[in-house]
């Protein structure tokens, strides 16, 4: 009865939608750190690039950014990580709200110690799209996650060849992952992933593995699982045969990929191929 009212209230405010706004143009990608570091310098970002490996960035409206932990050329195991609602470039390394765990980059760098700092695997902090901001209509409606899913169906065959890929969206990021799958990605991505997930899309129909996590606190779990008149993002990954990854100990909505975390640790082993 409850996810029926709320689908009748969906239905009522798509009367006065208003007209989404413009996505930003297509995410150049490169190799040549040096110049996007120089790019970035350029515009202003000199300390956010110092030492570090970036492969694409755009400081218009709420920026976007690209970078890797690890050696991309050599990797034989790339991971992808999608972040949700309300990230931008000037959260990139301290997080929303200066919450470090939220942060891309944190984020990555946890990932990649959770493997070992392994030297075929690669980690790729992606903030290649314009996620919404903050819990209105458009984290409700999917026309940012489709724009994001046409950066990440560009991005990936970009990358190694020889490499595969798991991919980790996490909350909207995982409705940008499944819209991404839904109409192609390459044979090489292996594993989807996806923590508190407020739904993958209707047309999900994944070929790669798809494992999900969400905490028994997180506030997503009160988000119903439909899409009607263009709101609501269907149904939720354990109703997609998703493989459960453990959340004991993870509280809330953003604390999945915490060091020792045991969601992380079990990531780490899809990601080592242990699992």
């Amino acid at each position: 009865m409850r996810h029926t009212r709320v689908a009748l209230l969906i239905a009522l405010m798509a009367i006065a939608v208003p007209v989404p706004p413009a996505s930003p143009p297509p995410l150049a990608v490169s190799t040549d750190y040096a110049s996007v570091r120089e790019r970035m310098t350029q515009a202003g970002f000199g300390e956010l690039a110092r030492d570090r490996n970036f492969l694409a960035f755009d400081p218009s409206g709420d920026g976007r950014a690209v970078e890797v932990i690890g050696d991309l050329a050599s990797a034989r195991r790339i991971v992808v990580l999608v972040p949700g609602v309300d990230t931008t470039l000037r959260d990139f390394d301290r997080g929303l709200g200066g919450v470090p765990r939220r942060a891309p980059s944190v984020q990555a760098r946890a990932v990649y110690e959770a493997v070992g700092w392994a030297p075929d695997v690669a980690v790729v902090a992606w903030l290649g799209y314009d996620p919404p901001e903050g819990m209105g209509v458009a984290a409700v409606r999917r026309e940012r996650a489709l724009a994001g899913a046409q950066e990440l169906q560009r991005f990936v065959p970009a990358l190694n060849p020889n490499a595969t890929f798991v991919i980790v969206g996490h909350s909207y990021g995982t409705v940008v992952m499944g819209l991404a799958a839904a109409s192609g990605l390459p044979a090489n991505v292996t594993d989807l992933v996806a923590l508190a997930s407020p739904g993958l899309g209707e047309e999900f129909r994944p070929e790669a593995r798809l494992w999900g996590a969400t905490a028994e606190t997180d506030w997503i779990r009160r988000v119903p699982a439909v899409r009607l008149a263009g709101f609501g993002h269907g149904p939720d990954p354990a109703d997609s045969a998703a493989r459960p990854l453990p959340t004991d100990g993870v509280t809330g909505h953003d604390a999945y990929l915490v060091p020792g975390s045991t969601t992380l640790q079990a990531l780490a082993g899809i990601i080592l191929n242990q699992e």
